[in-house]
């Protein structure tokens, strides 16, 4: 991932409606969620919606599909890997001891069922 691409995603994270947002996406996996469930779930209002949907999509953390009348947002995960990776690639200076507890959260993240 290229730095501009990173600060771009981190800077799309970096409000608080828009970070409850993306937490919901990333919980409700590849489905997805209608915009209208989004709205409500988070209580973000329908009408300031669209424009944090529209951060999170054009920085490449969220992605929409058309499911007949209805729009499904979903978390690009692979998007969210590769900016988890960047963030992670040099992490603690070559001492794992350091990075263990940031392993225990992904295996816990990724893994649970």
């Amino acid at each position: 991932m290229e730095i501009n691409d990173a600060v771009a995603g981190l800077s799309a994270l970096a409000q608080a409606p828009r970070l409850k947002v993306f937490r919901l996406l990333i919980a409700a996996g590849p489905e997805g969620l209608p915009a209208g469930e989004i709205a409500r779930r988070t209580g973000v209002p329908d009408n300031t919606l669209s424009a944090q949907l529209a951060v999170l999509t054009g920085a490449g953390l969220a992605v929409s599909r058309r499911d007949g009348r209805r729009i499904i947002y979903s978390a690009d995960h692979a998007t969210v890997s590769r900016l988890l990776a960047f963030l992670m690639e040099d992490c603690c200076g070559g001492r794992p001891e350091i990075c263990a507890p940031l392993a225990g959260i992904t295996d816990r993240a990724c893994c649970a069922a």
